[in-house]
């Protein structure tokens, strides 16, 4: 394979909804949340599903990278029940290596409610189940070995047993490739995700907000020479204003297509570096790969979900 991704296996639950009920309902607006299985039914009783699909943000990514004829594979937790199988179909119809063999755990698929209000951005509350669980043992260190790049998610990290597969994984990788996920994530992490981006990874996927917050910075300027310094491959994202990418001293921007009518913003950083890293792996220039993140980014923006 050319790219192993390893994340939450989540099954997407898209619902659009007003700004009220985020109000109502306590959260905050394009962050993500994590819930209970009484919370995350509690408010799904009240909504209208507008779509279900295979989601989690490396999974995305993932089938992205399958889309534009990439070999890979993609290893995430579900339980064997019809979550768990939808779940799995899904990846193979794509064309995905699923590299995850289920069986009855006591803690049901993980569920996100992707709650998409009217100025298109998406408010996530994920309920984790059997996809938070993942431990060393679902890992299989061969097939990471055998890959080019091994993909992981912020998401993902959490103490106890997640860390120690996202450990044994990054031992056992050529290349490692990261996105920070979410300002939660990193927030929550700082310390760990710093250590991270710094000393044992190779290609790092941040938003403005959270590369600013990683390194407490105040300004832009900041980051470049944070990343410049530490002497990675650190792409960073910034919405309408484009996204740059940073390879030990190159610094290079490119624009975003600003004419576009955006429908959901579900996606577009998965899609982008699904774009990004294709570019990678087929010997692309750090211009070349960014402008394939963006034209992938665009597209899924123009549809509701997060796959194209």
């Amino acid at each position: 394979m050319k790219i192993l991704g390893i994340g939450n296996a989540i099954v997407d639950v898209l619902c659009k909804v007003p700004d009220e009920f985020l109000i109502k309902n306590s959260l905050t607006k394009s962050t993500m949340k994590l819930i209970d299985e009484a919370e995350f039914k509690k408010l799904l009783s009240s909504l209208k599903v507008e779509e279900t699909i295979s989601g989690g943000s490396v999974a995305n990514s993932i089938v992205g990278l399958s889309q534009l004829g990439n070999e890979v594979g993609f290893l995430g937790k579900v339980n064997d029940d019809e979550l768990g199988q939808k779940y799995e179909n899904g990846l193979k119809k794509e064309k995905v290596k699923y590299l995850y063999n289920k069986k009855k755990e006591t803690s049901p698929t993980g569920s996100c409610l992707i709650l998409i209000t009217p100025d298109s951005e998406r408010t996530m509350c994920t309920f984790l189940g059997t996809s938070g669980k993942i431990n060393e043992n679902d890992v299989n260190k061969e097939q990471i070995k055998n890959s080019e790049i091994l993909f992981l998610e912020g998401y993902l990290w959490d103490d106890g047993d997640p860390k120690k597969a996202f450990e044994a994984a990054i031992h056992s990788s050529k290349k490692v490739a990261m996105s920070l996920s979410d300002l939660f994530c990193v927030e929550r992490h700082k310390p760990q995700f710093l250590e991270l981006v710094k000393n044992r990874l190779d290609i790092v996927f941040a938003n403005e907000q959270e590369i600013l917050s990683l390194i407490d910075a105040k300004s832009f300027d900041e980051a470049i020479v944070f990343s410049k310094e530490i002497k990675k491959n650190i792409i960073i994202t910034r919405g309408e204003k484009g996204a740059i990418g940073i390879d030990m001293n190159q610094v290079v921007e490119c624009n975003a297509d600003t004419s576009v009518k955006i429908k959901d913003l579900t996606g577009a950083g998965d899609l982008f570096a699904a774009g990004y890293l294709h570019g990678i792996i087929n010997n692309f220039s750090l211009k070349e790969s960014l402008i394939k993140g963006t034209e992938l980014s665009t597209k899924i923006i123009q549809k509701i979900g997060a796959r194209i």
